[in-house]
């Protein structure tokens, strides 16, 4: 099982995250790429939250068709194009991922993506002892 820690020597995180993830030798992992707001179908959300709530369902589909869950995930890295979304993009990590899952994050802003009409992208890692 993964274990999430945040040392007494170091500032409490800033958001939904732990300062480290400890993954089990035994561990298989899951490396799942750049996830955008696009649907099935490849239509795009409108907007940062709609995309932000995408990013999210995409990453939870990935890890599902991995063998994995929520539980498992252990390290996200966030591109944001404008720090104005910074608060639409964790009330959506809220909603689709929940208080209780705390991977290891990062947080970037970017001056674009792979289409200026793209808002969001994260990719995440996954292990499951």
């Amino acid at each position: 099982m993964n274990k999430a820690s945040n040392p007494k020597t170091v500032a409490t995180p800033l958001g939904a995250y732990s300062h480290t993830v400890a993954v089990p030798a035994s561990a298989s992992w899951l490396v799942i790429s750049g996830q955008v707001g696009l649907d099935v179908k490849g239509k795009l959300q409108p907007g940062i939250r709609k995309q932000a709530e995408q990013v999210f369902r995409n990453i939870l589909a990935c890890l599902k068709d991995g063998g994995m869950a929520k539980k498992d995930l252990v390290k996200f890295t966030v591109f944001l194009t404008d720090s104005r979304h910074i608060a639409d993009y964790r009330a959506a990590r809220k909603k689709v991922i929940g208080d209780a899952t705390v991977p290891a994050s990062t947080l970037l802003i970017v001056n674009g993506l792979a289409s200026p009409d793209i808002l969001i992208e994260i990719e995440a890692t996954a292990a499951k002892g």
